[in-house]
This record gives structure tokens, C-alpha cells and sequence, in this order.
């Protein structure tokens, strides 16, 4: 009735189980990649998180010591004591601390794509937008505004 044939090519059970191995690798390799990508971002996200703390802190000290005197050129300019200083974002991709007339070099936060300061001598905004997007906004009130 059925007959078979010899020449017949098909496909062997050793051929199965060796197909079924290489794909229950490559999904474990693509699982484990996977999983070094998103602890890859979830570092990358602290270390940002970490940066804009330790800025926010910094910031707040400096300023705490000091009296509004201007904002010009989007640079926010204080006296502390008989030095005037300037807190702005450079040419560059930081923000930095200077004297008034651009001598002396305290980078603050680095990777920065656009500043933006506004206010006035009660209360100062600076907007800061990160090359990755990201946005935070630093708003400080001066203690002895007049």
C-alpha cells in the first residue's frame, strides 16, 4: 500500500534537538544582553540623578555666602565679600563659577546643551537642559534681598 522510499531526505531527530540547543542559547544570550543593557541605564540614571544633587548642594552653599548683584548676558553675577563672582554656562558644555570678569575656572555640572537664568534680587531661576534632554531647574531665594 504505502511504500517508502530510501531517497526520501528528512529531517533527523538529532537535527532537532541540535536546532532546539542553538535556539535556547541565542535567547539566553539575548536575555543576559538584555539585562546588561537596563542595568547599564538604571547606572547611567543614578550617576545623573547623583550629578544634579551634588550641583543643587553645591550651588546652594555658594550662593548662601553671597548678595545678588546682577543678571546680565545670562549669567547670574553676586558679591561675596570684595569679590564679585559670575555663575553661568561657559562656551563650553559647563557650568562654571568665575570672578566678574571671567578669570578662574570651577566647572560645576558638565554635559549641558542650554542655560537659562532669570529672576531678580529676591528670588533667581536657572534652567538647565542637558545634552540628553534631560531638564532640571534650580530656583534659589536670597536671604538678604532688598
Amino acid at each position: 500500500m504505502f511504500q517508502r522510499s530510501k531517497q526520501l531526505a528528512a529531517f533527523t531527530l538529532m537535527e532537532c534537538l541540535v536546532a532546539l540547543l542553538l535556539i535556547a542559547g541565542a535567547v539566553q544570550v539575548y536575555q543576559a544582553m538584555t539585562q546588561l543593557l537596563v542595568a547599564d541605564v538604571r547606572q547611567i540614571r543614578k550617576q545623573e540623578t547623583e550629578d544634579w544633587l551634588l550641583f543643587g548642594q553645591q550651588l546652594s552653599l555658594e550662593l548662601s555666602e553671597t548678595t545678588f548683584e546682577r543678571l546680565s548676558d545670562n549669567k547670574l553675577y553676586v558679591r561675596k565679600g570684595n569679590q564679585e563672582l559670575a555663575f553661568g554656562q561657559s562656551k563650553a558644555d559647563d557650568f562654571r563659577k568665575t570672578n566678574a570678569d571671567g578669570r578662574g575656572y570651577q566647572p560645576m555640572v558638565f554635559g549641558l546643551s542650554k542655560t537659562t537664568i532669570t529672576g531678580d534680587a529676591r528670588r533667581v531661576q536657572i534652567k538647565l537642559t542637558f545634552k540628553n534632554g534631560l531638564e532640571r531647574t534650580f530656583i534659589y531665594a536670597f536671604k538678604n534681598a532688598t
